[in-house]
């Protein structure tokens, strides 16, 4: 068994348009320090695996700024 966030797709389907959302636990995107706006990008490597990267690096926090 893996360890980590389970998250469930869902799908939403209008007269125009078909969608799937991820929601994230908010401890993991606290942990990533995602910010509302930001841009990311799924990359597959392979039908099991996904990998979601920032579209701009940024710098790991340091301790002091890090929130407790």
């Amino acid at each position: 068994m893996d360890s980590g966030y389970t998250v469930k797709i869902q799908k939403v389907e209008r007269p125009t348009n078909r969608s799937y959302y991820i929601n994230f636990p908010v401890a993991l995107a606290e942990a990533l320090d995602m910010r509302k706006g930001e841009e990311f990008v799924w990359i597959i490597e392979d039908k099991n695996t996904l990998i979601l990267k920032r579209k701009k690096s940024r710098k790991p926090r340091t301790q002091g700024e890090i929130k407790s």
